[in-house]
C-alpha cells in the first residue's frame, strides 16, 4: 500500500546512521508524491538546512555532537514554527515520551516503521504543530484583549461632575488596528467654583509606550486642574511631563481643552495642533474654531496658547474628538471624512447623535476618543 502523502513536502531528516537514513528515504519513496529530503548527519549539519521551506524534520536523538534532549531542543529552537518528528530506538522509547512533553509532535520506533505508519506520522505531526500554532494564537489573542480592557480602564475615567444641568456621552472605539494600543486620552472634571473641565487628547503613534503616555497625560491633566492650574500653566506643564516621559523626541501630542463657566453659558477653549470641537447652537452645527489656538505639545518649548471664547447660550451640544472620526474612510472611493464633511452629518441627521454618527462616519482608520456635552433649556 502506497503511503498517504499526496501533497509534495519538504522534509530534513537529522540522521547520522546511513542504514536508518536510507530506510527512511526508501519509505517516502513509496508515497503518492514522494517528499524532497534533505539530510543531515549531525546537528551542526541540521543549523545550516534548516529554513522556512522545510515543513518537517524528523530528528535522531543520538546525533554525534548532541545527547538525547539536546538535539530536539536545539531543533525547536531554530525551527520553533515546524512540525518535528523524533526517532528512536527499541531501548529508547522512554526518550520518545520525554521528547513529545518536551515539544515534540510525536515519536517512532524505528524498528516498527513501515511506509504507511511514517507517511501517517508525518502528516499527523503536522497537523498538530499547526493546531499548536492555532492555539498559541489565541492565548496571545487572549492576552492581547485582556490588556486591552485593563488600558480601556485606565483611559476611561469616571468623569468628576456635580451638576445635573448638563448631559454627557463619551466613546472609545479602536481602529483597524484592532488590538494596537493608542494614546488616545479624555476627562471631565467639575472644579469647587462649579466650572466643568473637558480634555480630549492624541499621542501620535500606537503601541504600549504611547497609551501608558496618553494615560500619564490624563492623569497629570486631572491633578493639575484639581489643584486649581489652568490655561497656559497647564498646558506648560503637561508639555515638560511629555518631554520627559516620551521615548522618542518626534513623540507630540495633541489636545483641545474646555473650561466651561459655572453658569454654562460660555466656553474657553485651547485647541491645540487638535481638531476643533463641533458646536450645535441653536439647532445649527459649525466649527468652533477655523485655526488652532497653537502647536502640539511637545515640539516648541516656547509655545504660547491663543484662548478662543465661545458663548454658548441656554441650549447647545459640543462634541470633542481625536483625529480617528474626520480621519474615517466614506463613500466608494474612500476618502476621508474631514471636518466639513462631519459638520454635514451633523447638520443631516439634525442633532449629534453619537453611536449614529459613528456608524455613518464609516470604517476607522485610527481610533477614536470622543465627549459630547450638552445642555438643555430649563
Amino acid at each position: 500500500m502506497t503511503a498517504n502523502l499526496t501533497e509534495t513536502l519538504t522534509l530534513l531528516l537529522i540522521e547520522d546512521d546511513d542504514g536508518d537514513a536510507f530506510l527512511v528515504e526508501e519509505l517516502l519513496e513509496q508515497a503518492e508524491a514522494p517528499p524532497r529530503i534533505f539530510r543531515a548527519r549531525s546537528l551542526q549539519e541540521a543549523r545550516t538546512k534548516l529554513g522556512p521551506a522545510v515543513q518537517c524534520v524528523l530528528v535522531d536523538l543520538t546525533l554525534p555532537d548532541a545527547s538525547r534532549l539536546e538535539a530536539l531542543e536545539e531543533v525547536l529552537a531554530l525551527a520553533p514554527h515546524t512540525a518535528v518528528l523524533v526517532l528512536t530506538g527499541l531501548r529508547d522509547v522512554h526518550v520518545g515520551v520525554s521528547a513529545v512533553q518536551a515539544g515534540a509532535q510525536d515519536y517512532l520506533v524505528k524498528q516498527d516503521v513501515d511506509a504507511r505508519l511514517l507517511a501517517r506520522s508525518i502528516r499527523y505531526a503536522m497537523e498538530r504543530k499547526r493546531a499548536d500554532l492555532a492555539q498559541l494564537r489565541l492565548f496571545e489573542a487572549e492576552l492581547t484583549a485582556k490588556e486591552n480592557a485593563r488600558l480601556e480602564g485606565g483611559l476611561l475615567p469616571v468623569p468628576l461632575l456635580r451638576t445635573d444641568a448638563i448631559t454627557h456621552q463619551i466613546r472609545y472605539l479602536p481602529g483597524d488596528q484592532g488590538t494596537l494600543l493608542a494614546g488616545d486620552f479624555l476627562d471631565m472634571v467639575q472644579t469647587a467654583d462649579g466650572a466643568v473641565h473637558i480634555v480630549v487628547g492624541d499621542v501620535c503613534g500606537h503601541g504600549p509606550d504611547e497609551a501608558a503616555l496618553g494615560v500619564a497625560l490624563r492623569i497629570a491633566w486631572r491633578t493639575l486642574v484639581l489643584a486649581g492650574q489652568t490655561g497656559d500653566t497647564l498646558l506648560r506643564t503637561m508639555d515638560a511631563l511629555l518631554r520627559a516621559e516620551r521615548k522618542a523626541p518626534e513623540i507630540f501630542t495633541t489636545l483641545c481643552t474646555a473650561t466651561l463657566t459655572p453658569d454654562l453659558r460660555h466656553a474657553r477653549l485651547r485647541v491645540v495642533g487638535h481638531p476643533p470641537p463641533v458646536l450645535v447652537r441653536d439647532g445649527v452645527p459649525t466649527v468652533v474654531a477655523d485655526a488652532p489656538s497653537g502647536p502640539p505639545l511637545g515640539i516648541f518649548a516656547d509655545a504660547e496658547w491663543t484662548v478662543i471664547d465661545v458663548p454658548l447660550g441656554e441650549e447647545w451640544s459640543m462634541m470633542f474628538y481625536t483625529d480617528g472620526l474626520i480621519e474615517a474612510a466614506v463613500g466608494e472611493q474612500k476618502g476621508q471624512l474631514g471636518v466639513d464633511g462631519l459638520v454635514g452629518l451633523v447638520r443631516e441627521h439634525g442633532v449629534i447623535d453619537l453611536d449614529r454618527l459613528i456608524r455613518h462616519a464609516g470604517r476607522l482608520s485610527d481610533d477614536l476618543a470622543v465627549v459630547l456635552v450638552s445642555r438643555r433649556s430649563p
